[in-house]
């Protein structure tokens, strides 16, 4: 059986911790049989080998990826190659290229309330990626999207209000999966420092959801 490839790329605000959780997801990873590439270099999404990788997953926030790299490692998707990230990772990543952010299928916009404790409910126990996982408190930025209506939803959370009032009782996506033409993406808001992905139950809906996106092995 090939070995399977994983490009994990990181940068931009060093508040998340881009390098450590890049090096999360590699340990994450590479027992499960997967070759890691980590790197800073953005070109590397766009690059000839791209549709090469069985997994992509962009720690980045905010940065550039220009248009024809963008159009690159959208092909690549659409062809097969999985896409995931937590937190800032495509939810913030790569604001101005629009190939990008249609795969990605969110995008932040707010964290009232900035860090605060907040509950996720897991809406989807049968889905293998939240199986064994209940609902949970956690402490961390309650993030606010913008969403695809096409993902489908694994767990949720609900906006209290206190923050901003006219936003009260707005359910919104924690974790989701979707397709891009026969790529898989994963995301999973939790995660706003890398310390977070420590935390078991977070940890393992994020190694459940790389290889949930992560292209079948070949051969």
């Amino acid at each position: 059986m090939t070995t399977r490839k994983a490009l994990v790329v990181f940068g931009g605000m060093e508040l998340h911790k881009p390098k450590r959780g890049a090096e999360v997801v590699r340990t994450l990873l590479e027992p499960e049989g997967f070759s890691v590439t980590l790197s800073e270099d953005y070109d590397l999404l766009g690059a000839d080998d791209i549709a090469g990788y069985d997994l992509v997953v962009p720690c980045v926030t905010d940065g550039k990826l220009d248009r024809e790299n963008g159009q690159r490692l959208t092909a690549a998707i659409r062809a097969g190659t999985g896409l995931a990230g937590y937190h800032m990772g495509l939810a913030t990543s790569f604001r101005d290229c629009v190939p990008f952010r249609y795969a990605a299928s969110c995008y932040w916009v707010a964290h009232p309330g900035n860090i605060i404790t907040y509950r996720v409910d897991v809406t989807r126990p049968d889905h293998p990626i939240m199986a064994g996982i209940g609902s949970f408190e956690h402490t961390s930025e309650q993030y606010y999207l913008n969403y695809d209506p096409a993902v489908e939803v694994l767990a949720t959370t609900n906006f209290s209000g206190e923050f901003d009032p006219w936003r009260k009782d707005v359910v919104m996506p924690v974790v989701f999966t979707t397709y891009h033409g026969a790529g898989r993406v994963f995301y999973s808001s939790l995660g706003h420092a890398a310390d977070e992905l420590e935390i078991p139950h977070v940890r393992e809906i994020l190694k459940r959801g790389l290889l949930w996106a992560a292209r079948e092995p070949r051969g």
